[in-house]
């Protein structure tokens, strides 16, 4: 097989079809070419909006050019995979919970990464089986571990556009779902990029309960709930905390307010339906676990990462942010002798907040 137009498109047709039947909602192909996304991000880490995520800037120009990240790529084949198992009404209802712990609904399952992975590896396989082994094609697959600027691209080959939120919308599919992107050398055909969609709509500013986006398509990671009890590995900033409610692990509120998400398509991915019942757990039982607890109910999933001290730390605030109980006050004082400082000074503000409620 040669690579002549043609085939190329063939190629690009069944590479389509393999995607979805690996279990794909969706396959896009784009070119390298990312200037007004590179102008974007470079805008973004010069205002510090990336707070203490310095991988963000480590790699130089390889986040906005693939050909640098992996030498010889002329297309980015950019797939989305659908993960939302549930409704927004039982979402609200966590979040309207103020003793219920809500939980980024991405990480209640199994994480992501290495499925989305090992299924575009396996794309790959079949992309090299069909071209012949006599033409050996230079393809890698990422999802979300390395320096890609996997929305820009997922933009560019027609699976959606990026919102004034910053997350990738599709007009059939809203916005709860993975992206993950295959580098390849082949010349395949290209889609065309999708259109934004969002209007005059607000609604994710309005909504989001520490006004990180500071505008629209601007988000100060600063302020940014996702960002404060996932990436920071300091103290959660005293003037946030109230506002990050009974959020845990991430934050959600920008996708459930968008009224793109009346489209959204529940996911058949039992992986990421989710696991000890992390979708409807109460602080105070996921305050009590101990560190091997912890480790164990996580296992497999994305919520391992930020590990036990952060876990308490997030949880901490929350229940200082709960209605006084004298239950919460009784799980807290302990934790005044936790062997960790950064439990402890988040421990001390709950049980503050506790007797300021009285």
């Amino acid at each position: 097989m040669d690579a002549s137009d043609q085939n190329m498109a063939g190629l690009a047709v069944l590479i389509k079809q393999w995607g979805q039947e690996l279990g794909f909602q969706q396959v896009g192909i784009a070119d390298t070419a990312l200037p007004e996304a590179e102008a974007h991000l470079q805008h973004w880490l010069n205002n510090n909006f990336h707070g203490d995520m310095d991988y963000m800037q480590r790699h130089g120009l390889k986040r906005s050019r693939p050909e640098l990240l992996h030498p010889g790529t002329l297309r980015v084949i950019s797939v989305r995979m659908d993960y939302q198992a549930e409704s927004a009404a039982t979402m609200n209802q966590v979040l309207a919970d103020p003793t219920a712990a809500y939980i980024s609904r991405y990480a209640l399952g199994r994480d992501y990464h290495k499925l989305m992975r090992n299924r575009l590896q396996k794309l790959a396989d079949k992309i090299q089986a069909q071209i012949g082994l006599n033409l050996p094609s230079s393809m890698r697959a990422f999802v979300d571990s390395a320096p890609v600027l996997e929305k820009a691209l997922a933009e560019k080959a027609g699976l959606g556009w990026i919102g004034k939120h910053s997350n990738v919308i599709n007009r059939k599919a809203g916005s709860w779902f993975f992206l993950g992107e295959l580098f390849t050398d082949l010349p395949l055909p290209v889609d065309t990029p999708a259109s934004a969609h969002c209007g005059d709509c607000r609604a994710c500013l309005d909504i989001c309960p520490t006004q990180a986006i500071i505008a629209p398509y601007q988000v100060d990671a600063r302020r940014c709930v996702s960002y404060l009890t996932i990436e920071l590995h300091g103290p959660i900033p005293e003037h946030l905390r109230p506002l990050i409610g009974n959020r845990i692990y991430g934050c959600d509120d920008c996708q459930l307010i968008c009224p793109w998400n009346r489209f959204t398509k529940l996911s058949h991915e039992t992986d990421f339906h989710p696991r000890h019942r992390l979708n409807t757990q109460q602080l105070l039982d996921v305050f009590a676990w101990d560190e091997a607890e912890f480790l164990a109910k996580t296992e497999g999933s994305a919520i391992r990462r930020i590990g036990h001290q952060r876990w308490l730390r997030n949880i901490a605030v929350a229940l200082g942010n709960a209605p006084a109980s004298a239950l919460i006050i009784g799980a807290l004082k302990p934790m005044l002798g936790h062997g960790s400082d950064l439990v402890k000074e988040h421990v001390r503000w709950a049980l503050a907040q506790q007797q300021q409620f009285k």
